[in-house]
């Protein structure tokens, strides 16, 4: 927003506290992945944020240092990964300290409480200020006029609500109960596993869920000298808060999980939370919309978090905001162009994690047309990606969004993944 505004004011409810840690995302705590794209987006919006990240003790990880397992067998490495291995909390602190930087943005302490509609647009939003808060900056309850409006409100966005209270209609929502729990925990860090920064187990088509054969988990180094551990599970099987259980559990899963509950300290508590379904917001279905207004990030779309998507899926919509505006849209008319960019990203993200979430035999739908075909064309190059560089290469882009998952239906990758699993 700042390249294409002359002022830009964020109105932050979490409170602007130096650790980064607020109130409004619950699952703050919990370990998150930052893919390679929205490793690259970010490097893009802050040049040089991996250089003062790893500086202030985040670990960068290439190649052998990320370690994906299917199945409990370790695929083959992908030179050109870089991945960073660091909580959310410390990169929300450092890119906030960026934002701050920037001259035409402020950061202001409130509470958004309803949009300000005049006609066919969107002119402003109403706050309240938030209490209790050290803020660098505060604004009396009020009103605060703007050109655009942009919803960064998360999952709990009252977005629709506040929509229909002017008589617009909320955008559709798509639901997807997954019914998900996933626990954290902190471990001090030595020189148990030189050399690795991430690593990520997940159950494959060898193996349908079952808890006692394929504990999902995955742990990464980060700052402060410590590994950030999360396991995860499904209905009754969701990790619980117990820190013996977790050692077990741990102990289940890959060897890199396994080293370190064997050698490492746990720090603190186990966090747990619970995340009952993917959700997303269509605009693009809409058949009309005030001008003015766009959203980003979870107020869009909510996915799995097993897979990581969700600080890069922010991160691709706020590039497709700037693409919006770059191509001199007038921010007072309805942002159509955007939503559909934010769409197609969106979109590409969800297929992807509805297609692997609709193999658990909880999740009841809705599945897409052609579901069984695509299942089983997606277990044959999961096979094939643990054993095959050139098809793990594209797996793995698929996996960072980096590239489209259609590419993994290309007649070439198809062809060399059943070369592969035959000469198997």
């Amino acid at each position: 927003m700042s390249d294409h505004a002359d002022e830009v004011v964020v109105l932050e409810p979490d409170g602007l506290v130096e650790n980064g840690i607020g109130r409004g995302a619950p699952q703050r705590e919990q370990l998150h992945a930052l893919l390679a794209m929205g490793h690259s987006q970010l490097e893009r919006w802050f040049p040089g944020l991996t250089n003062e990240l790893t500086e202030a003790g985040a670990q960068l990880g290439t190649g052998a240092a990320i370690q994906f397992y299917i199945d409990g067998a370790l695929k083959t490495e992908v030179p050109d990964l870089r991945m960073i291995g660091a909580t959310r909390s410390f990169i929300e602190a450092h890119v906030r300290r960026r934002l701050s930087d920037l001259p035409n943005v402020s950061i202001r302490a409130g509470q958004a409480r309803d949009l300000i509609i005049k006609g066919s647009r969107v002119c402003g939003v109403r706050f309240s200020s938030v209490e209790g808060t050290p803020p660098t900056s505060t604004i009396p309850d009020g009103e605060l006029d703007a050109d655009l409006v942009v919803d960064a409100m998360g999952r709990s966005t009252r977005l629709g609500t506040w929509l229909q209270h002017h008589g617009w209609d909320p955008a559709p929502l798509d639901r997807m109960r997954v019914d998900l729990g996933y626990a954290t925990a902190t471990f001090h860090r030595g020189n148990e596993l030189p050399g690795t920064v991430i690593a990520h187990a997940t159950p494959g088509p060898a193996s349908a869920y079952q808890p006692a054969l394929s504990e999902p988990g995955a742990l990464a180094a980060v700052e402060g000298n410590r590994w950030t551990v999360v396991l995860a599970g499904y209905t009754d099987y969701r990790p619980g808060r117990d820190p013996e259980e977790f050692l077990t559990r741990m102990r289940r899963c890959v060897a890199p999980l396994q080293m370190v509950a064997d050698q490492c300290a746990m720090d603190g508590e186990v966090k747990t939370y619970h995340f009952r379904e993917s959700i997303r917001r269509d605009y693009t279905r809409l058949t009309r919309l005030p001008g003015g207004l766009v959203a980003v990030g979870d107020s869009v779309a909510s996915v799995n978090p097993i897979y990581g998507q969700g600080l890069t899926l922010a991160a691709l919509q706020a590039s497709a905001l700037s693409a919006y505006l770059r191509r001199s849209a007038y921010p007072h008319s309805p942002a159509w162009e955007y939503f559909r960019l934010a769409g197609a990203v969106v979109s590409a993200a969800w297929q992807l994690s509805a297609t692997a979430d609709l193999a658990q035999p909880h999740v009841t739908g809705p599945y897409p047309q052609g579901y069984r075909l695509i299942r089983w064309v997606s277990d044959k190059i999961t096979s094939a990606s643990v054993i095959d560089p050139v098809v793990n290469q594209t797996f793995m882009d698929v996996l960072h969004m980096r590239a489209h998952p259609r590419n993994l239906t290309h007649p070439r990758v198809l062809l060399r993944a059943s070369r592969v699993l035959l000469t198997r």
